[in-house]
């Protein structure tokens, strides 16, 4: 199946312009259809005012709200106008408490989600919560671009990080447009369990799967000679010239990862190519 309904969902056109184009790259190389979703977020906590505040305040920040979303979408149509992909844009306001169920609704009807980095420098509270919201409540994949690197249709080599979990078959599966354009698909197992359903023969069961899709498979089995399994990845990423990472999102509790860290936040930190999430 090809990614015929593509979303981005643009918050803050600071970091818009990637995902923008990453979205129209696509959506040209494939034939689909490119929407984003422009959003205005109210970013105030209505329900921490003192008593009697001043509803002026409220309708203060709804009309600052309403006016960065007709900001972005301006933006926004400039940008994708000058492409020669099918697009359409929508725009709306949002509270940031509500901004999960907004993002959701649209993400369920959507192929791929392709937004920008959720962690780094200037980055609000809503880009992360745009992305988890895609992920769990739209149940859609989500390509996460970072700022300066672009997105191949057929990307050359990609990486897949494979820990037999149920996240990381499932963004595999949903990955498969990718996976079967590519040269190559390095199949990335590090320190497999001695005592595991695949000790004998790691990543062999998935990569006799893939092959009979027609994906040409190596599997690269690592040690975990850093600290973090994410800073395993990008290095090898790094060395193999991966164009792509595919991973699945949040084995653990996103509130874990949000405290403790985890691989998936991690790698959105770090990650110099695009990463391929699902959930």
């Amino acid at each position: 199946m090809a990614y015929k309904s593509l979303l981005s969902v643009v918050t803050d056109l600071r970091f818009a312009d990637a995902p923008l184009a990453a979205m129209a790259t696509l959506a040209e190389a494939g034939d689909a259809h490119a929407d984003a979703l422009c959003l205005g977020v109210d970013r105030t906590q209505t329900g921490y005012y003192y008593a009697g505040a001043n509803a002026m305040v409220l309708q203060e920040t709804l009309q600052r709200a309403h006016a960065e979303a007709a900001e972005i979408q301006e933006h926004v149509n400039a940008t994708l106008g000058r492409t020669g992909a099918r697009w359409a844009s929508d725009k709306g306001v949002v509270q940031l408490a509500d901004i999960g169920r907004h993002v959701g609704f649209h993400a369920r009807f959507a192929d791929l989600v392709v937004l920008p980095r959720p962690y780094g420098k200037d980055r609000g509270p809503e880009v992360e919560a745009v992305v988890e919201a895609a992920l769990f409540e739209g149940r859609a994949p989500v390509l996460v671009v970072p700022d300066t690197g672009a997105v191949k249709p057929e990307p050359e080599t990609v990486l897949v990080a494979w820990n037999e979990s149920a996240e990381a078959m499932t963004a595999i599966r949903k990955a498969l447009p990718f996976l079967k354009t590519a040269k190559v698909v390095r199949i990335v197992v590090i320190d497999p369990p001695a005592h595991g359903p695949e000790r004998s023969d790691p990543g062999g069961l998935l990569g006799q799967m893939l092959a009979r899709h027609g994906v040409t498979c190596e599997i690269d089995v690592l040690s975990k000679t850093l600290n973090r399994v994410s800073d395993v990845i990008n290095r090898h990423a790094s060395d193999t010239g991966a164009d792509l990472v595919v991973m699945g999102a949040y084995g653990h509790s996103r509130f874990r990862e949000a405290i403790l860290g985890g691989a998936t936040r991690n790698m959105l930190e770090k990650a110099a190519v695009p990463v391929f999430l699902a959930h």
